[in-house]
């Protein structure tokens, strides 16, 4: 049912999608949020770690299960890791199903290169949803050289629009376009028929998705060019601890008279 939802929002509504690593903030969005996507962002985000390449498969799972608990509305999506999905079918089907059993998440999220689209066919055949991811693969940065922008040459931009179909073709639900010009992601667009969700691919995405940190603010080690910042957190949690550091200092803090 929830996929459905997203599925009619095609051409109709924009679909709304951030991440979220914890309960606290996922019962924020779950009021606001068509999806929640468990991203292993998490491990630049909580961990402190400088690619997605080391997260583990435990790491999503427990951030998942953490989610799941606080959403009721929005459809869950968990990120299979680096390394969880790239050796066999039967590899990324079983850690597929350990993400979902263990989480009770909605679907999974891939990177998919033109040699793994056959993998997202097999997982989706084994009645698992998966959602796609095209254009900038995070997960390959080390290989790539770094963060940077994909499909800026006809041949570059070819490839990752047949790989965008295939993967419809695959049976995948919806379609994560990262970090490509915007030509390529209205074509994308236009030329498949599940929702696709941009991150620094433009407006002309179905929806859109950014890592709730750049969102408000408290990632201050990186924050890609194309985020806006709505808030800056980071500030305000320094201005409450140095507030609270200042109270201590002051001896302002009531005695055990006053706690209840």
């Amino acid at each position: 049912m929830k996929i459905e939802k997203i599925l009619q929002k095609k051409n109709r509504e924009k679909i709304i999608c951030l991440t979220a690593y914890s309960f606290p903030v996922a019962k924020i969005l779950d009021e606001i949020c068509d999806i929640i996507l468990v991203g292993d962002s998490l491990g630049m985000t909580i961990y402190g770690m400088k690619d997605t390449v080391d997260v583990t498969l435990e790491m999503m799972i427990n951030h998942g299960l953490a989610v799941v608990r606080a959403a009721k509305k929005s459809l869950i999506v968990v990120d299979m890791p680096h390394g969880s999905y790239e050796k066999s079918d039967e590899w990324a089907l079983e850690n597929a199903r350990r993400i979902i059993e263990e989480t009770s998440c909605d679907a999974i999220k891939i990177e998919v290169t033109p040699q793994l689209v056959s993998r997202v066919e097999f997982l989706v055949k084994n009645n698992i949803n998966v959602m796609g991811h095209v254009g900038l693969l995070p997960q390959h940065v080390r290989e790539i050289g770094g963060y940077k922008y994909q499909g800026k040459d006809e041949k570059s931009a070819a490839e990752i629009l047949q790989t965008a179909k295939d993967i419809e073709k695959a049976g995948a639900f919806s379609l994560v376009i990262e970090a490509v010009p915007e030509s390529l992601a209205a074509k994308i667009s236009a030329e498949i028929k599940i929702p696709t969700i941009g991150i620094g691919a433009s407006g002309a995405c179905d929806g859109q998705v950014l890592v709730i940190d750049d969102l408000v603010g408290l990632n201050q080690e990186f924050t890609p060019k194309f985020v806006k910042k709505y808030e800056n957190l980071a500030e305000r949690i320094s201005a409450a601890a140095s507030a609270f550091s200042k109270d201590v200092k002051e001896k302002k803090f009531p005695g055990k008279e006053n706690l209840v």
